[in-house]
């Protein structure tokens, strides 16, 4: 079985509702993908290593910024046209496309829509072109789910700020040159701050032995008395307001991404499914095997009517951030479903690197937690219908 095979599945023909830009766009995205992920994101994954090199790829390609203006180095493109090349990425692997995630609606987005016109033009046309990589520092070694409890913070110094604090579970922290980090001010608000790589004070140690995103390049951001220039302080916004408009976007990403982890599974199934004989026909002949593949791409379906249609609401500028929690926490569940029933059709062949299915599993592990944990965003959507937060 080869890539080269790789079929899509469209049930219910929502190709028809994609313009041909669109097309044109996933197609690209796609051969890029089988030319340059597929024959080495296994040993990648086995070895426990990024691939550096696809960084300035994925920049030719217009996988970083896609939805910034031109005048920034992005691409002006639609949110469905982002979505797209999310899926495509993650296709190939969830941390390429989390590596890509991170720098577009982490990185480039708050620096866009928060940032000052000098910040703009320093930083997004090379992060647009993958000359910089970027990294988000929200997360904390004891506050996940409730950012609002962080611990780092920064002071007023004069002519500068002092930043102390320490971020985790930080995509691609070890190769970042530039990290958009929040953290509180002296009256306990929270900002965007900036930093530099080669600032003094500013370390930023990988995490090793995962089990889960093995091949991307996960680590901490330290922050020891780091001096920040204050021109380096995001002036559009404060409060959890502006970190948490980014982790809607990155969540719309992420939904459309996982589509492509459980197509790249059920188009493997279906095929291992036609090829392997037992009991002298294929198994795809047994009652409960198509049980399992047609519930697969029922779900599969369901996810794609989903977030078109969520597409359709970003592009208007009218999707909520309890529209994004659900389709977030549907369309994970969903993938790492397929991937589980799909391993299943492969027997013990599911686990081997010749198939791709158990690193999908694994990835989509860190997926379903990441961003918001599945738990968390059933509580979004609870809290959005009854008024109630659960959360207080």
């Amino acid at each position: 079985m080869t890539t080269i095979r790789y079929k899509s599945p469209d049930y219910y023909q929502v190709d028809e509702l994609l313009t041909e830009e669109h097309k044109l766009i996933r197609s690209a995205i796609r051969d890029w993908v089988n030319r340059a992920v597929i024959p080495i994101i296994d040993e990648a994954n086995q070895k426990h290593e990024f691939s550096a090199h696809l960084v300035k790829e994925l920049g030719e390609i217009g996988a970083f910024g896609p939805y910034i203006p031109v005048e920034y180095g992005g691409s002006g493109m639609d949110q469905i046209s982002y979505g797209l090349i999310m899926q495509e990425l993650e296709r190939g692997d969830s941390a390429i496309r989390s590596m890509a995630s991170v720098q577009s609606s982490l990185v480039m987005y708050p620096i866009y829509k928060y940032g000052s016109e000098e910040q703009r033009r320093k930083y997004l046309p090379k992060l647009a072109t993958g000359e910089m990589i970027g990294a988000f520092g929200l997360t904390e070694p004891n506050h996940g789910s409730d950012p609002g409890g962080m611990l780092s913070h920064f002071t007023d110094e004069g002519d500068h700020y002092l930043l102390n604090g320490t971020k985790m579970w930080i995509t691609n922290a070890p190769i970042c040159h530039v990290s958009v980090v929040w953290a509180k001010d002296e009256t306990g608000t929270v900002k965007g701050l900036i930093i530099d790589r080669g600032m003094e004070g500013f370390a930023t140690p990988e995490t090793y032995r995962k089990w889960s995103l093995r091949a991307s390049s996960t680590g901490e951001l330290v922050f020891d008395n780091v001096k920040v220039p204050k021109e380096n302080l995001l002036p559009g916004v404060k409060g959890l307001k502006g970190p948490l408009s980014c982790l809607s976007s990155a969540r719309y990403g992420i939904a459309w991404g996982v589509i492509g982890a459980a197509m790249d599974c059920y188009d493997t199934a279906l095929q291992y499914s036609l090829e392997r004989i037992q009991f002298g026909k294929p198994i795809a002949a047994f009652q409960l095997t198509q049980k399992k593949l047609a519930e697969m791409l029922t779900e599969i379906t369901k996810a794609q009517l989903l977030i078109w249609r969520l597409g359709v609401l970003r592009n208007d500028d009218r999707a909520t951030p309890a529209q994004i929690s659900m389709a977030k926490r549907n369309n994970v569940k969903m993938a790492l479903d397929v991937a589980r029933e799909s391993r299943q059709i492969l027997g013990a062949m599911g686990i081997t690197g010749d198939f791709p299915i158990m690193r999908h599993m694994m990835n989509l592990e860190s997926v379903i937690t990441y961003e918001g944990t599945h738990d968390v965003h059933l509580l979004i959507t609870g809290n959005d219908i009854t008024g109630e937060n659960a959360f207080s």
